[in-house]
């Protein structure tokens, strides 16, 4: 149509012969038309291709975890410095809210349906076999110099059969937590506070806490049916100089097996050292509890402290807190369970390369500085622990540093996650009371190699 009418335009005006001031005056006009024209059919494509002029939004990156303090202000960082190109969109699953397990299952259940709604989730270390058929291997990211400069324990449970399979966001530790104030206001208690440093024998520490704060809760660990109680039963068990591998096979239905179980229950019926409250106790119940109630002693994760909302009445109390190596048996080495969460890509991610740009901050430096001094998460980085700065303000790391050399890792098995459950209910119920241990632990063993389903 406009072309139709242009050529009746120039039929009109520049075919038919004019006078010489009609031709000039047509010239003009026809010069005027052919502006507005351009003019208009411009403001045209502008409009209909509006679209290619706007900045596009940046790519979002859905990232599930426990998004605390440290993880909002890396997240702020990151979009700041990627903004109109990635955004990273944090999915919350705190722990306040699910317990480790629960957020095992609904990660997996997301991933099992192969939604591409989450393109990075945190994972506990030891759910990485479980998690590897939904992950996408990270060899073809990640150069040799990026992960040589990451701490061997944390980055250890980062493979799967020789595959790269996550990196780590932070590295953990089980601790012994101590009240200085209260240890100081009764006999012996500064002779005790020197002593946990090197780690002091439970055979000690039991005759201290009955004679010192006889009637009282001394000593509280995490005893519900849940992935915690796992790593306080095998740091019990290496205490005593254990292992859960024998002939290459797991099992626990063995002499020191059957021990480590007994005295966690003898902790509660024999020695009324912990209350029966652990048997339902996860991490933050349990914290809470040793403040409401001023037990001298708890069993935790380094990382505690700083990432949980402490009234005002007991954070006075937490300035007293101190951190020990774990008690040990006889002769035995103190031995603590590592911990800890590493950060996966989805398979079903379309936005992989995007993803990936956020796992490569999280290892920088600054990054797992944030992640320490807000939200008190250990460092994956070697030279964070040797970090003059770092040392200076907080001298307790190269303690921690120490005490690494004493962790054990839990089993690196495809399988551990069934195994766990079956352990955790078990011993759950031998803590309650409700069932032996020379009953419990061989039914532990028999429903692992059993071919039944396990069903709580």
């Amino acid at each position: 149509m406009v072309v139709g009418w242009t050529k009746r335009i120039f039929k009109k005006f520049l075919v038919r012969p004019v006078s010489g001031k009609r031709r000039e005056r047509y010239g003009v006009l026809f010069t005027l038309f052919i502006f507005a024209f351009v003019i208009v059919l411009i403001t045209n494509l502008v409009t209909l291709n509006k679209n290619r002029f706007v900045r596009p939004a940046g790519t979002k990156i859905y990232f599930a975890d426990n998004i605390s303090q440290a993880h909002l202000e890396i997240i702020r960082q990151f979009n700041q410095l990627h903004a109109g190109e990635i955004e990273i969109v944090p999915i919350d699953l705190p722990f306040s809210k699910f317990s480790t397990n629960e957020r095992k299952e609904l990660i997996a259940r997301s991933l099992r349906s192969r939604s591409s709604r989450i393109d990075i989730f945190a994972v506990d270390q030891i759910w990485v076999p479980r998690f590897v058929k939904w992950g996408e291997p990270l060899s073809k990211y990640f150069m040799q110099t990026d992960l040589s400069r990451i701490v061997p324990q944390a980055l250890q449970t980062c493979y799967y059969q020789n595959t790269l399979i996550g990196i780590p966001l932070y590295i953990d530790l089980g601790v012994l937590y101590y009240r200085r104030d209260l240890l100081e206001r009764v006999p012996g208690g500064r002779q005790i506070c020197e002593r946990l440093k090197t780690s002091i024998a439970w055979e000690e520490l039991l005759r201290f806490g009955q004679e010192a704060f006889a009637g009282k809760p001394v000593y509280l660990f995490q005893g519900d049916s849940y992935e915690g109680l796992i790593c306080n039963y095998f740091e019990i068990l290496g205490n005593m100089g254990g292992e859960v591998f024998q002939d290459g096979k797991i099992q626990f239905d063995t002499p020191v097996g059957r021990r480590s179980a007994q005295f966690m229950l003898d902790l509660i019926k024999k020695y009324h050292f912990s209350p029966p409250e652990v048997t339902t106790f996860n991490e933050r119940e349990s914290y809470y509890y040793a403040l409401a109630y001023d037990a001298p002693f708890f069993r935790g994760w380094s990382s505690f402290l700083k990432d949980m909302p402490i009234s005002n009445r007991d954070s006075v109390k937490v300035r007293y807190l101190d951190i020990a190596m774990l008690p040990h048996f006889d002769q035995n080495l103190p031995v603590t369970i590592f911990g800890g969460w590493n950060l996966m890509i989805s398979k079903y991610s379309t936005k992989k390369l995007e993803a990936y740009q956020f796992l490569k901050f999280v290892l920088e430096e600054e990054t797992q500085k944030i992640l320490f001094e807000t939200s008190g998460y250990l460092p994956i980085l070697t030279r964070l622990y040797e970090d003059p700065e770092i040392i200076a303000k907080y001298p307790y790391i190269e303690y921690l540093k120490k005490m690494m050399a004493t962790g054990r890792h839990r089993p690196m098995l495809i399988e551990y996650t069934k195994i766990s459950d079956i352990l955790s209910f078990y011993l759950n119920k031998v803590l309650k009371g409700e069932m032996p241990v020379e009953s419990a632990l061989p039914l532990v063993d028999e429903t692992i190699y059993g071919n039944q389903p396990f069903l709580r």
